[in-house]
């Protein structure tokens, strides 16, 4: 696999699902509280803030902690000035009254919701130009000062002026600490990753084709740091702190890195692969199986160079289909079965958070001993008929692939392949 397309592969992995179900919580969450503090009816989404690695957009596939500011109206000041753990529990009492049975707790600074997917921490604040006041309930209660929008903003400009290579940063230095249990908070890696692009316009105009480079520039650079209990956060300029020296792992991640570059130059894929799923885990993607280049086969970085996959996702399923049962493929493929000969196989769009109008493409890749023999490989990309599904037949033994790809004005905004296993 080409550099461009493991970290393509592997930016699309990293992706938050389920981004509707955390926008219905938000938005019940928020309707609650103005209801209880304003007296209004059904209003989701003024007077609330997503901030956090989810209002910076730099959280990735798994996150659980979910950070949301509630903006209290300024003529309740004088009712909690002298009582911060008021507004917490009224803040708590607002939002039972959706989730019943959910487990529901003040904290210090935060009302906790803990549902089954998902921990909210809701903050109630109050806003005075542009800074925010927050509840302490320590040491007797009392009121803080943050600026999350000056952070959110300052975030937001850095990342459009290094051409969202910002963003993408830091969701791979979080699969890092995810996989190697780094001992470092979100706020730090994106302060981390913040710092290292703050003037710095090396891969400015470089895309995932260079990400292996960039993986080793960064984790360079943040190996040479020096020790330090804390940095200041961009925009706000608070402290971040530093829980635990992270120069020693980073170095680690440094060789590593270097390791997957110098195998991939002597044609070590294998190799190259075991460093990268040691750096990132298994969200990065597998390596392919050398296979000669069919003589149809097309591949879709060629055809459609300009690819932006990082805020979308597609999703891809298959219903296997004879004269008596219509299966899953995922059913199938979790529980370790493969698929008969001569099975239907209708592959459609399970799943996507793209809004308006998109074009689909497929691309059908047959592997294995058969198709090498009879040269049956395919690999061309495929025109969708306007419906989103494509109609296969599952003719012979080996485990192939399908591909579908979202394509918005000449450029790949999604794309999802699965394997298909056939017996």
């Amino acid at each position: 696999m080409t550099v461009y397309r493991d970290f393509s592969l592997f930016l699309d992995n990293l992706k938050i699902k389920k981004k509707d179900i955390i926008s219905s919580r938000y938005e019940s969450i928020t309707r609650n509280l103005n209801e209880k503090f304003r007296g209004l009816d059904n209003e989701k989404t003024k007077f609330s803030l997503q901030a956090g690695s989810y209002g910076r957009y730099s959280g990735i596939r798994g996150i659980s902690d979910l950070d949301m500011l509630y903006i209290l109206p300024s003529d309740a000041w004088s009712k909690y000035r002298q009582d911060p753990a008021k507004a917490l529990d009224h803040a708590k009492e607002a939002i039972e009254k959706t989730y019943k049975t959910t487990s529901i707790r003040k904290d210090r600074n935060v009302v906790v919701v803990t549902m089954k997917d998902f921990i909210f921490e809701v903050v109630p604040v109050f806003e005075w130009r542009g800074v925010f006041k927050y509840p302490d309930t320590y040491d007797g209660g009392k009121w803080r000062k943050c600026n999350t929008r000056a952070e959110l903003r300052e975030f937001k400009e850095l990342n459009a002026e290094r051409k969202d290579n910002l963003r993408k940063l830091a969701k791979m230095v979080r699969a890092w600490k995810s996989k190697n249990d780094v001992k470092m908070s979100g706020f730090l890696i994106d302060t981390l990753c913040y710092n290292f692009f703050n003037g710095n316009t090396e891969f400015d105009s470089k895309g995932f084709g260079s990400f292996d480079e960039l993986i080793c520039t960064f984790f360079s650079y943040i190996s040479n740091e020096p020790d330090r209990s804390y940095y200041y956060a961009f925009g706000s300029n608070s402290k971040v702190m530093v829980s635990k020296p992270f120069q020693e792992v980073a170095k680690e991640a440094l060789e590593n890195a270097e390791a997957a570059i110098e195998a991939r130059e002597k044609g070590q894929e294998a190799k190259c692969n075991k460093c990268y799923k040691s750096l990132f885990g298994t969200k990065f993607p597998n390596r392919e199986v050398k296979q000669a280049r069919a003589s149809t086969e097309q591949f879709i970085e060629e055809l459609y160079p300009s690819m932006d996959v990082t805020d979308n996702y597609i999703e891809i399923d298959c219903q296997i289909k004879d004269d008596l049962v219509t299966k899953m493929l995922s059913t199938l493929r979790y529980n370790g079965g493969r698929i008969g000969h001569q099975r239907k196989l209708h592959f459609f769009v399970k799943d996507t958070n793209i809004i308006g109008d998109y074009e689909v493409k497929w691309k059908v890749r047959n592997r294995g001993p058969i198709a090498d023999r009879d040269n049956s490989h395919r690999g061309q990309i495929l025109d969708d008929d306007g419906t989103k599904i494509r109609v296969e037949t599952a003719s012979f033994q080996g485990d192939h692939t399908v591909e579908c790809y979202a394509i918005r004005k000449d450029t790949v905004i999604a794309r999802h392949q699965i394997t298909v296993p056939i017996e």
